[in-house]
């Protein structure tokens, strides 16, 4: 594994760490500021509105400067964001610290995403896609359950300190293992642009905000559902979160091998599932031992989709993949506030702690669907460019006999 990979993944754990943290510490943040457990859920999804914004725009503005340059910036920016969070006297300057540090979110896996494939063979982008992610995933089996853990013990605000250490050691490592690439063209701004004129960007984009977004559904309020839908003591949200992180694991590594081998159909197999999983989640969520299996099924089967998903966007964009890719993990996040959002709508209207689950297998169901409508347009487009005419042999008089 090349050491650039390895630099990736820590930064990956930081940002892995603050963004799914919150969900653990929700309830201490809520009672701190003396706001509704869904209005705290806006921590969640304003970090993940920054991710959408801040992924295109800095990636753009990134242009100028080599991409490991870029990626010391976005750590920074991550570290000043998470230290706002821990000192933040009111839950408005909070929600500004963690918008501020998921500006850095989307860039940084974006571009590391085209930085890891860059470093592979051909035939090993999405394993080494998979490989930068499972810094992500590993933040879920340690950094997440920890900071919960302490967050509960010793205040959320300690958490949110430690995840801001954590960024200094993650621009530390990229500053050491990435190699420099070079400064990209000027005129890259406009090529990069120009991928978005594929139709099959703007569906897999589509796929990713649907997809991961019913995981969001549900686990952006994982502590109440479990304390009191399923029967846990608080404390045992950590290791429930040990289990979710276990899946997102196994999920991500098995979701980049089998990407390489058969991209859709790893696709259609992860979504149909997610979705009959989540919905499967309404019932589970009442049966402590079920509802522990059930969350580490939902972690393997929403992360299985991110590498598939991540280079079918590559692939798509080819000649210009930065943006694209950068705008694919914002639409991972824009799924991340709507279902979030979403499900802060049907729990305030009184539907109980388990309605996100539905809400997660429709969105989850609707991205299955766009799925299938991408293999077909993927077909038809094949077919095409093989039935058409080669160049060489329309400037041929004579065809060759057999």
């Amino acid at each position: 594994m090349p050491l650039a990979l390895l630099a990736l993944a820590i930064g990956a754990f930081g940002i892995g760490t603050t963004e799914f943290v919150i969900m653990g510490v929700l309830p201490q943040v809520a009672d701190d500021f003396g706001v509704s457990i869904p209005t705290a859920g806006w921590l969640v999804s304003g970090y993940a509105l920054g991710v959408v914004i801040g992924a295109p725009l800095l990636t753009v503005l990134g242009t100028r400067v080599s991409r490991k340059k870029m990626l010391m910036f976005l750590m920074g920016l991550f570290i000043v964001g998470n230290a706002l969070s821990a000192a933040a006297p009111s839950f408005g300057l909070m929600l500004i610290g963690r918008v501020i540090a998921s500006l850095a979110h989307g860039a940084f896996f974006g571009i590391g995403s085209v930085v890891a494939a860059d470093l592979v063979a051909p035939e090993k982008k999405a394993s080494a896609i998979s490989l930068m992610f499972m810094g992500l995933t590993i933040a879920n089996i340690v950094g997440v359950p920890g900071g919960t853990y302490i967050g509960q013990v010793a205040g959320w605000r300690l958490t949110f300190t430690l995840v801001a250490a954590l960024g200094a050691v993650g621009l530390l490592g990229v500053a050491k293992l990435v190699p420099e690439q070079g400064k990209p063209r000027a005129g890259n701004v406009r090529a990069e642009f120009a991928a978005f004129r594929n139709v099959q960007v703007w569906l897999a984009m589509a796929m990713t905000v649907l997809g991961y977004g019913g995981v969001f559904a549900a686990i952006t309020y994982i502590t109440p559902m479990m304390t009191q839908v399923a029967g846990y003591t608080e404390g045992a949200v950590t290791w429930l979160l040990v289990l979710f992180g276990v899946g997102m694991f196994l999920g991500n590594l098995l979701g980049g091998k089998f990407a390489d081998r058969a991209l859709m159909p790893m696709l259609f197999t992860t979504l149909a599932a997610l979705a009959a999983v989540l919905l499967l989640f309404t019932a589970t969520a009442h049966n402590k031992v079920l509802a522990a299996i059930t969350l580490t099924l939902i972690g393997a089967l929403g992360f299985a989709t991110v590498p598939p998903l991540q280079k079918w966007v590559l692939d798509q964009a080819s000649a210009a993949p930065t943006l694209a890719s950068a705008a694919n993990i914002g639409a991972f996040n824009l799924g991340n506030a709507l279902a979030a959002w979403l499900g802060g709508v049907v729990i305030a209207a009184g539907l109980g702690y388990t309605s996100p689950n539905w809400v997660g297998a429709l969105l989850s169901g609707t991205a299955l669907l766009l799925s299938f409508l991408a293999a077909f347009l993927d077909r038809r487009t094949r077919r095409a460019s093989d039935s058409a005419p080669h160049p060489q042999a329309q400037r041929t008089s004579t065809p060759i006999g057999h």
